[in-house]
């Protein structure tokens, strides 16, 4: 299959979902986006805007939108899912029906399902019965808005099927973004989803004024309880080291575009979860998913002890003075 003939279903319209359906679009892709909102489909189908996310942003024309699930589906090679992780599972058993016998389903989320612990690629098996060989997943240091303005972005596209990663590499490829591929998906994933708990933990510390040391030291040993993890559960250690664990993990730390990192930093200024929730108007994944990767860690013996603290503090259970100290009164041991 030509990378330019290619066929690309993108659900949804958010931000993430608006920047990967550019990306496919600027690639050479066709592209149709589903929306849910009559009112979004109909203005990136005739003015070429998402007036929901980036609306001072033009989009390619090529890139059409619909309210309509079988449309959207209809010939597609790909459909890429970026919707929250913990709406996954009922959404996608509306949409199973409409999907194609050889379509390839690519997740763009971060988060791990509450209850089952499951990661997406294991909720998409599930719910539609697809192989594995027909599930990816894309991560990497991907801030939505940077990316719709054409600045330079790399990611990982993960799929135990290399042939399948390599096409979809093919239909994502732009002068301004490299995918690389790999065929650890369970390294990608929890890289992906702890690191928005991380980010937490660092916005947090940098709202409540404590300094670059210690948003690097959170870094850093947020990214070892990540690798602790995830090799507990079969990853490639390396692959943490790599653009779907350690640069995404640095740039939704550090950057005030990370909708986790700003959440974080509400907290750290004394805002409540409601307060921050409210404020920080989008979908945050760490928030939802800390508790179901804390059980995790529990389940597979691992030690993880920011998401810990930061699951306690988001869930009532400590104070954020009470947290911060907790981060800072680990006993003493060997680094490695």
């Amino acid at each position: 299959m030509s990378h330019r003939s290619a066929r690309a279903a993108v659900f949804s319209a958010g931000s993430w979902g608006t920047a990967v359906a550019k990306i496919l679009a600027d690639a050479g892709s066709t592209v149709t986006v589903h929306a849910r909102r009559s009112e979004i489909a109909d203005s990136i189908n005739t003015v070429h805007r998402n007036p929901g996310y980036f609306a001072d942003i033009e989009l390619p024309a090529s890139l059409t939108a619909t309210t309509d699930p079988a449309a959207a589906l209809d010939g597609a090679d790909y459909l890429v899912l970026s919707i929250p992780a913990q709406s996954l599972r009922t959404n996608l058993a509306a949409w199973t029906p409409h999907i194609g016998p050889d379509t390839v389903i690519v997740s763009l989320m971060k988060g791990i399902e509450l209850g089952s612990g499951d990661r997406a690629s294991q909720v998409i098996a599930e719910v539609t019965g697809v192989s594995a060989n027909r599930v990816a997943v894309l991560s990497g240091p991907n801030l939505a808005r940077e990316i719709m303005v054409g600045q330079p972005a790399a990611a990982t596209i993960a799929c135990p099927d290399e042939e399948a990663a390599r096409r979809f590499q093919q239909a994502c490829h732009t002068p301004y973004f490299r995918p690389y591929t790999s065929t650890d998906v369970i390294g990608c994933e929890l890289g992906g989803a702890v690191k928005n708990v991380i980010a937490l933990a660092v916005g947090i510390a940098t709202g409540m004024g404590l300094g670059d040391n210690a948003a690097a030291m959170l870094i850093t040993r947020g990214l070892a309880e990540t690798t602790r993890l995830a090799v507990a559960m079969g990853a490639h250690p390396g692959t943490l080291a790599g653009l779907a664990s350690l640069g995404d993990l640095v740039a939704t730390c550090t950057s005030p575009l990370s909708r986790n990192r700003t959440f974080g930093t509400h907290l750290g200024h004394g805002l409540s979860i409601e307060q921050a929730t409210a404020a920080t108007r989008q979908t945050t994944e760490g928030v939802k998913s800390a508790k179901a990767i804390l059980a995790l860690a529990h389940a597979h013996g691992v030690e993880m002890p920011i998401t810990d603290v930061i699951s306690a503090l988001l869930h009532e259970k400590v104070t954020l003075e009470q947290a911060a100290a907790a981060l800072m009164q680990r006993p003493p041991k060997p680094e490695l």
